[in-house]
């Protein structure tokens, strides 16, 4: 009996222990949950992400720099909250946005600490940092959102965001990791690898209730955060902002651009936004009303609109004309009024005179010479493609039908129409010059964008070339500058010409009333760009010049849409852009050109009476159709 009882209690105990050994074994081995949380116990990883570099302007002006915030990281099976409407009311949201991130992070891992909740400001932080302690499982993690100095170059700089799951899938490097901010548009996203830097982490040793108790190991695991490289770029702050300023209240664009190196002075655009619009909690919220703008106000008119060439491009014509030997700079031509509409009266013109008095008639022989060389004189149709073919060569080496290259995203490329285009659009030899002729002044197919207009200023300001235009000029890391190089880009084969273009820009510039500066000579040719609505609108207001003429050091292009002719809107705008980067400030005379451009009513009688005609004309015919 007694040796019965004996074999039992030993059996007892011995199946209680490999209960136990079971249990622990499953808890410790087979059960990830708790070892997570275990291992939780002894360290937490803490990514220290690193400084984004900063952006400078030309003169070593701070533009961009790094706001610090907070996330607010959770970890769902350590919280513990009394109250949660007072926890609610600390971080000043709603109790639904409270149970939907606390879904949302045990939904990730019960155990894992996630993102609560984003970009707390460091204002904000301040005022909840000595109450956090009376809710466990929570705790922030710092980061940095972007910063700026000044309320400008939205669409040059362009924004950051958290990286989108399709971006992270695209991802070739591996480096990037959900949570992540990464450039979005502009010099952000162009420079993104060199901008973001390396991010690092830290191991903390935490107790079981989640409460840190110093470094793990005395830090010999963590890893710094390295950060990025700063970029010196190529506006003037100054300057940059008096453009805006003027653009303000109408829609357009500048581009001013140094012709001695292709740095870009002045990139503007209207209308925009303010950069710090896209920085911070209220990202969300703020793109949102941008992005469905009707005025798009994320569209750089300065890279990414194109328009009809207009006037501009006749100097460009004559270059061409002239480089080809198919004119003479000094050569008397006589033109008629027979071959389309123009403004200029009929008689005798060489280049200076045409590019002065803005002579369709002229161009349009000029062009007709390059085009028809009567390399095959029994075929008119042939004869018009073989030029054509020449023609299209020379205008894309001016850098216009394909994008210059300028280190911004999403430059457009304008469009040259060639001898493949005109097939398509007409049919293999069934089109000739005649079919053509508008392209000869600019207008017809013939698109340009307002950055590669104010490149065409400063091939014409450096008398034969260009160098490619660019927003960086260098980089900056640990002390050490590092200067980007850039190669010039000839366009003809020949210079000795540009002296006769330049002298009929000059001209120009002093029979345009607002254009003129005291004591600085400019070169400079108007425009109007069609605007190819039907309705009582304006066309576009369209200049370019470069100064001063003997030793240039600006290049400028200026586009005002529905503004009309290029003498008045864009002419002054570009006048008063020149004068205060030349001089430093804007000499006050009767003609008020900063008043003129600042009130931005630029009609004069005539063109206000037609528009009130179209108008007029417009609202009959809809009563007639009503009827």
């Amino acid at each position: 009996m007694w040796d019965n009882r004996k074999y039992i209690i030993q059996g007892s105990f011995i199946l209680i222990g490999l209960v136990f050994l079971i249990k622990l074994f499953a808890i410790q081995v087979l059960d990830k949950d708790y070892r997570t949380k275990a291992e939780r116990n002894i360290i937490q990883p803490i990514v220290q992400y690193p400084f984004r570099g900063l952006i400078y302007d030309r003169n070593n002006e701070l533009i961009v720099y790094n706001e610090p915030v907070y996330d607010l990281m959770v970890v769902p099976k350590d919280v513990t909250i009394a109250d949660t409407t007072e926890f609610c009311e600390l971080l000043g949201i709603e109790k639904e946005v409270f149970l939907e991130n606390m879904k949302t992070a045990k939904a990730y891992s019960r155990v894992k600490p996630s993102v609560f909740l984003k970009k707390i400001s460091h204002e904000e932080y301040g005022q909840i940092q000595d109450l956090l302690y009376k809710f466990s499982g929570f705790f922030v993690n710092p980061r940095t959102v972007r910063g700026y100095t000044s309320p400008i170059l939205a669409n040059e700089l362009g924004y950051t965001g958290e990286i989108s799951r399709r971006q992270l899938d695209r991802d070739t490097s591996g480096y990037y990791r959900s949570g992540d901010n990464i450039g979005i548009t502009g010099l952000e996203e162009q420079y993104e690898r060199l901008l973001s830097g390396k991010r690092g982490v830290s191991y903390k040793q935490v107790n079981v209730r989640g409460i840190e108790k110093g470094s793990f190991k005395d830090g010999a695991l963590d890893t710094v955060s390295v950060p990025g490289t700063n970029l010196i770029s190529t506006f003037d702050l100054e300057l940059q902002t008096y453009a805006e300023k003027l653009l303000a209240g109408k829609t357009g664009s500048i581009v001013a651009i140094d012709p001695s190196t292709g740095e870009i002075l002045v990139m503007a655009t209207a209308p925009t936004y303010e950069p710090k619009m896209l920085s911070g909690r209220e990202f969300g919220k703020n793109y949102g009303k941008i992005a469905l703008d009707s005025s798009k106000l994320l569209f750089n008119r300065a890279h990414m609109a194109t328009y009809p060439a207009g006037s501009v491009f006749k100097t460009v014509q004559a270059l061409i004309a002239l480089d080809e030997g198919v004119i003479k700079a000094d050569e008397q031509i006589f033109v008629n009024l027979n071959g389309i509409g123009d403004h200029a009266p009929a008689g005798y013109y060489d280049v200076a005179k045409g590019i002065e008095k803005s002579s369709n008639n002229y161009f349009l022989e000029v062009m007709r010479r390059i085009v028809n060389q009567r390399v095959n004189p029994t075929n008119t149709f042939i004869d018009t493609s073989i030029g054509m073919a020449k023609w299209e060569e020379a205008v894309k080496k001016f850098g216009f039908g394909a994008p210059l290259g300028i280190d911004i995203p999403g430059e457009s490329s304008g469009l040259v129409p060639g001898v493949a285009y005109y097939d398509r659009l007409y049919g293999q030899n069934r089109w000739a010059y005649s079919t053509i002729q508008s392209i000869s002044i600019g207008q017809g197919e013939i698109l340009v964008t307002p950055l590669q207009v104010a490149n065409l200023a400063a091939i014409i300001a450096n008398r034969g070339y260009y160098i490619q235009p660019h927003l960086v000029k260098g980089f900056e890391k640990d002390g050490t500058v590092t200067l980007k190089e850039f190669e010039k880009n000839y366009t003809g084969k020949g210079t000795d010409y540009y002296p006769a273009i330049i002298e009929g820009m000059k001209r120009s510039a002093q029979g345009t009333f607002r254009a003129p500066i005291k004591d600085i000579t400019i070169a400079s040719k108007t425009g109007t760009a069609e605007n190819g609505a039907k309705d009582e609108t304006l066309d576009h207001s369209v200049f370019m010049a470069f100064a001063p003429v003997e030793n240039p050091k600006i290049a400028i292009s200026v586009y005002i849409e529905n503004a009309g002719w290029g003498g008045r809107a864009a002419a002054t705008t570009a006048s008063l852009i020149m004068e205060m980067y030349l001089k430093g400030y804007i000499e006050k005379d009767w003609r008020n050109r900063e008043e003129y451009v600042l009130k931005g009513d630029f009609l004069d009688e005539e063109q206000k009476k037609e528009i009130e005609r179209k108008k007029l004309e417009r609202a009959r015919k809809n009563a007639l159709l009503q009827n």
